[in-house]
């Protein structure tokens, strides 16, 4: 029987084993893991709820919230995607909902419910799990060896044709391998030294380091509705902030993170932002619903924020600015808290236009975001057929999930693309 060995017991590696099990039923299918638990990122998770995949039912759509893999996943994504998960999981007994930002999580809220139909599936389809297996390098059949110079490919059958893994336990053969590690070192300096390419990992979804007084002892409140772009370049994402202990965090951060994970790699974490509070309002538009508030509401105290601020702007209720982070605006402009709508001057309806629609703050540094830690970098895709997500250097070698060069956004955005490319390596492994 044919000999699969998947190396890593995260989303990919089990949906790869257990989709090879369930189409060759005469395979030997053996996950290795290297620790002594399985499926960690699975469980933390969504903070411990496993945001499993994003209701974009789309492939095209679905392909631009992957910074780097879109073009790859293109043809995958028209095979496996967000509504073939949903599916997948109801059928072994797991009802995923949708959340009002399109994130999916299953009804119990628990990322255990997740596991244990990952695992229940691999122990129904035969697969063999091993832990404590730490993989030391991969010794690839010398016919391979001889066939990729000589530009020619075989199927293994014998054992000189297998592929040896040595591991810190014993060596174990295989026909075929599936390496599923995520962003493991290790892994990457053997795929090197088989000749693949590895892009530098840099990390990817952070969020920002802002020593700042404008927002300092504010962590906890939110902004739903902002633009930040980062100052000389062309990265600009829109989406909820967050101001956290150290800095800024939230959707919009997360996805500017990502689509920059490389050029804020290049200057150290070291740039400034400029936000946009209101949305992608100009300064212009903030200052005419100043000055008109001024005339709606003269006796009020500068220090609540303008109400109807939303409605003029074309914003629903839920984006009203929190009274804390306005009054820091005021505080910075230096109004007096004690003046009055109709006693702002120009210069001062001007200078708080200037903080609400162009804030400029310097960022020192990232943070990872919760234990969601999600690396760009890992094996060239042009080394990859994505119609089986076979090596197209080494024959029988397959990838799936985060050991490539594909990282999303947060939103469910990388599960879906460890689902994708885990189900088609598992249903392609065995055609010949």
């Amino acid at each position: 029987p044919m000999k699969i060995i998947v190396i890593g017991g995260g989303a990919a590696g089990f949906f790869s084993a257990i989709t090879a099990a369930e189409t060759y039923p005469t395979a030997i299918v053996t996950i290795l893991e290297r620790g002594q638990s399985l499926l960690g990122k699975v469980r933390i998770s969504g903070g411990g709820r496993c945001n499993v995949t994003h209701a974009c039912f789309v492939p095209r759509d679905l392909g631009k919230n992957y910074p780097r893999g879109e073009k790859a996943l293109m043809s995958p994504f028209t095979r496996f995607a967000a509504q073939d998960t949903i599916d997948w999981f109801e059928q072994r007994g797991v009802e995923l909902k949708e959340e009002d930002d399109g994130r999916m999580f299953p009804i119990s809220d628990n990322s255990e419910t997740i596991v244990e139909c990952l695992m229940r599936a691999a122990m129904q389809a035969g697969v063999e799990i091993l832990r404590g297996y730490r993989v030391e390098d991969i010794i690839v059949p010398e016919v391979v060896v001889d066939n990729v110079l000589a530009n020619e490919t075989t199927t293994a059958t014998d054992d000189s044709q297998q592929f040896s893994i040595v591991t810190n336990q014993n060596v174990l053969k295989a026909d075929k391998i599936i390496v599923a590690t995520g962003s493991s070192t290790e892994i990457w300096k053997t795929l090197q030294n088989l000749g693949h390419t590895i892009v530098q990992p840099v990390p990817s979804l952070f969020t920002f380091n802002i020593k700042d007084k404008r927002i300092a002892n504010l962590a906890g409140l939110s902004v739903p509705n902002a633009t930040v772009h980062v100052q000389d370049t062309n990265l600009k994402a829109q989406g909820p902030l967050l101001i956290t202990h150290w800095g800024l965090s939230g959707p919009g951060i997360l996805k500017l993170s990502a689509w920059g994970a490389r050029e804020l790699f290049a200057k150290h974490y070291h740039f400034t932002i400029k936000i946009n509070w209101t949305g992608h309002h100009t300064l212009d538009d903030v200052k005419n619903h100043l000055n008109a508030y001024k005339l709606e509401a003269p006796k009020k105290q500068i220090t609540t924020p303008p109400q109807g601020f939303e409605a003029a702007l074309n914003l629903p209720p839920q984006y009203l600015m929190p009274t804390r982070l306005w009054q820091r605006f005021i505080e910075t402009v230096q109004i007096p808290t004690d003046t009055r709508w109709a006693d702002v001057t120009k210069k001062h309806v001007q200078a708080l236009a200037e903080q609400l629609a162009q804030g400029i703050f310097e960022v020192k540094g990232k943070s990872t975001f919760k234990e969601e830690f999600v690396t760009a970098g890992g094996v060239q895709l042009n080394e990859v057929n994505f119609k089986t997500f076979e090596s197209k250097i080494v024959p029988n070698l397959y990838f799936a999930g985060e050991v490539l060069d594909i990282d999303a956004i947060t939103g469910g955005f990388n599960f879906q693309a460890a689902w994708t490319g885990g189900w088609i390596v598992g249903k392609e492994i065995g055609v010949e």
